[in-house]
């Protein structure tokens, strides 16, 4: 039996969304100092809609899998829905991950959370901090104790 579902291979091995949007509209860079991974995601918004993703990532197949998965869940999506991801629901879609690389998917939750909170700070548009809890922790930016 493999570690991963076939869901994690195919985003590992055709990963989507990948690249550098010019201009975006918001970007979000977390990491964990443990592992060493980093996501990059950037954004693209028009009217309070998702209309562009992409991704980044410097890390093994699950956090490449996590990104590409996130991408494509909150592609299209209103920014609302977007903040609403969960780690748990990017595992779900993947069909799983193994217990110690579930922090792939917790990054990709800290990621997206953290390009909205880039587009609403750029755009002087008022948030609640607690909607971006995850994004503001100490390790969501690659300096903490990467837990």
């Amino acid at each position: 039996m493999s570690l991963y579902s076939e869901k994690v291979m195919d985003h590992f091995r055709n990963p989507r969304n990948v690249g550098v949007i010019e201009n975006p509209d918001g970007v979000g860079e977390v990491g964990n100092a443990k592992c060493g991974d980093i996501m990059k995601m950037y954004i693209k918004v028009e009217n309070g809609i998702l209309v562009d993703v992409k991704f980044e990532t410097f890390g093994c197949g699950s956090a490449i899998a996590s990104s590409s998965m996130a991408t494509e869940m909150i592609k299209g999506k209103p920014l609302s829905e977007a903040l609403a991801l969960t780690n748990k629901a990017v595992t779900e879609a993947l069909g799983g991950l193994p217990a110690y690389k579930l922090h792939c998917s917790v990054l990709a939750e800290q990621a997206v959370q953290a390009a909205i909170l880039d587009y609403y700070k750029k755009n002087n548009i008022p948030y609640d901090p607690a909607d971006f809890k995850n994004a503001l922790e100490e390790h969501g930016h690659g300096d903490g104790d990467g837990e």
